[in-house]
């Protein structure tokens, strides 16, 4: 029940998804102060899920929404304005690599304008152009910081608050925040 649907009860009929348009799958609190919206792209869904309500658990001033990009192209340029301009923190999560669907969604905002007042930060996580040990696929995307725990600290990170997580061998970045 990871999205208020039953993982146990299949639709009678399919319907087909509309081409080029995402979803919001978890909205922000209301009355959060600060907001952050993730932007996924594939599997890293329900990650991003559970980071959004882990986020809101510890912290009450912070609200996080959640959406499910579903198409890279056409890229859901209205949906992409409505994170941009109601969060101060845009994080988009793929497991795709430099180049791909977060490269794109910043390009869109740049050439767009919206990040020229300097009050969005825009942070893409991707797979590190790094060789990443066989593994179950939790063991690879925890050493390659697509795992929950590093979408709560690079939303954290990016909002100034500190969250202490070890370092995975292969983010370029040191996710310890302080």
């Amino acid at each position: 029940d990871l999205f208020g649907y039953g993982l146990d009860a299949y639709p009678e009929k399919g319907v087909a998804l509309p081409l080029g348009k995402g979803r919001i799958m978890r909205k922000a609190r209301e009355d959060a102060k600060r907001k952050v919206a993730i932007l996924s792209f594939g599997t890293r869904l329900a990650e991003s899920v559970q980071a959004a309500r882990h986020i809101e658990t510890i912290d009450e001033e912070v609200g996080v929404t959640v959406a499910d990009a579903r198409w890279m192209k056409p890229l859901d340029t209205e949906l992409v304005v409505q994170l941009a301009t109601e969060h101060e923190v845009l994080i988009t999560c793929e497991e795709g690599s430099i180049g791909g669907f977060g490269d794109h969604v910043l390009h869109f905002l740049a050439l767009g304008g919206y990040l020229d007042d300097g009050k969005l930060k825009v942070r893409p996580m991707v797979l590190p152009d790094k060789y990443i040990e066989a593994g179950s696929m939790g063991e690879q995307y925890e050493e390659a910081g697509l795992s929950q725990r590093f979408i709560e600290a690079t939303a954290m990170r990016l909002l100034g608050k500190e969250m202490k997580i070890r370092s995975s061998a292969l983010v370029d970045e040191e996710p310890t925040i302080a």
